[in-house]
């Protein structure tokens, strides 16, 4: 790993998991200073914050020329896919993220289906279509239940599970012709419905060296026990008692080695994270897909666990150096609550004050993700997702209730949350 002095360190993103990185960036001893772009109304509250877009590449590039950074953490997969890593790079200003070339592992789900079985990375089966007549005979001996996803960037909610043949049928007419989600959809995977319990493994990558975080759960669907649509994510907890040892040392060998194996075999560099999404099935572990970034809002629940310095880590993978052979981690348990704005993942209302605790308790953090600060100074709601409360704890039910009382002290009008994340761990544990 690199020998440090301090540097200045260059967060791109506006929503909880880039809150969490640079509240996480700001303990470090060798964070001599941490901007953010374009950031949001809380992180404003923290740190310096330039309303440059995460689209803006060239600007982006340049803030980083200005501020002399030392180290670029990219925070969501928009700018990784239009390549802000290799501008970066280009200039000799280390980023943490893979390239525009490695991020097409998120960035089209149609190329991460044909990796997995290029390198025989257990997945489900699954075919890729543009078109609605091959996609309907597909269906015809594939019937529902099954998988319609679009193969673009989404939001993480580009996925229709759907339940009965016509649904099927409506899905794939919606993307491809209907342009459910825009240039997305133009590209569509179909896959089987994989039954099971899902956990996220996230790794950083450092080409052939990888250290994994602990394994966390989060809770995709709107509502109460994993019920409504899909959204970017309602709340996370780590760890989960399903990722036993034998199962995570079975993950890294069938899973993460066979990956980065894969990169190189395609001579793909990938240095950053690489953040699977997996389904325990009675066949085994199963990918469902990967991200290559942190999750949002497992970040909120990982970064707390880890009792090291990242900054570290994060830099000598940018720059694509030696990783430490494990992580330090703490033992107990970390749980993250979303407060969202009524009505998502549709439309919902922005502008709403929001009123937050004067302190809060030891072990607990607020991150701002759909948030803004008015005129007057006032932070106000500006995204689907408005916060994230996350707790630790020494045990899961701990945290879960710390969280929720901090989450009973934050009003906005119109305040969603859901009051059951972490049930499947705290049913296992009661």
């Amino acid at each position: 790993m690199s020998d440090l002095n301090s540097l200045s360190i260059l967060v791109v993103g506006s929503g909880g998991r880039e809150h969490a990185l640079v509240q996480k960036c700001l303990k470090s001893p060798l964070a001599k200073r941490v901007i953010a772009a374009p950031g949001n109304g809380g992180m404003a509250t923290e740190v310096d914050c330039y309303s440059v877009a995460v689209e803006a590449i060239y600007e982006l590039v340049q803030l980083a020329i200005e501020q002399k950074i030392g180290l670029v953490i990219v925070g969501p997969e928009v700018p990784l896919s239009l390549g802000l890593v290799d501008a970066l790079q280009a200039v000799g200003i280390p980023a943490y993220g893979p390239n525009k070339v490695g991020a097409q592992l998120e960035s089209s789900k149609a190329f991460c289906k044909d990796f997995f079985a290029r390198h025989e990375i257990p997945t489900a089966d699954y075919a890729t279509f543009t078109e609605v007549a091959p996609a309907m005979e597909y269906l015809r001996t594939h019937p529902a239940p099954i998988v319609i996803k679009a193969s673009g960037l989404a939001a993480g909610k580009g996925v229709i599970m759907a339940e009965t043949q016509a649904e099927a049928e409506a899905a794939v007419t919606d993307m491809l012709e209907g342009g459910a989600f825009g240039n997305s959809g133009c590209e569509i995977v179909i896959e089987e419905t994989l039954y099971g319990e899902e956990v996220s493994i996230h790794a950083i990558v450092s080409g052939s060296d990888f250290v994994c975080l602990p394994a966390s759960q989060d809770h995709k669907r709107a509502g109460e026990g994993d019920t409504g649509l899909n959204t970017g994510g309602m709340g996370a907890y780590t760890p989960t008692s399903r990722m036993t040892p034998e199962l995570q040392a079975q993950i890294e060998a069938k899973v993460i080695r066979p990956t980065l194996a894969g990169f190189k075999a395609d001579g793909i560099t990938f240095n950053g994270t690489l953040y699977a999404g997996l389904m325990l099935t009675e066949r085994g572990p199963l990918v469902l897909e990967y991200n290559v970034r942190f999750g949002d809002p497992e970040t909120q629940v990982l970064l707390p666990m880890v009792d090291q310095d990242i900054v570290p880590i994060l830099l000598a993978s940018a720059k694509g150096e030696s990783l430490p052979p494990e992580l330090k981690i703490k033992m107990g348990a970390s749980i993250a609550v979303v407060l969202a704005a009524g009505g998502y993942p549709g439309d919902y209302p922005k502008g709403d004050a929001i009123t937050l605790p004067e302190t809060i308790p030891e072990d607990t953090a607020i991150v701002h993700a759909g948030t803004k600060r008015n005129a007057e100074g006032t932070i106000e709601t500006n995204g689907g997702r408005v916060l994230g409360v996350s707790s630790y704890a020494v045990n899961l039910q701990e945290a879960a209730n710390r969280a929720y009382d901090l989450c009973d002290q934050i009003h906005f009008s119109g305040k969603y949350l859901r009051k059951d994340i972490g049930y499947r761990e705290l049913d296992r544990s009661s």
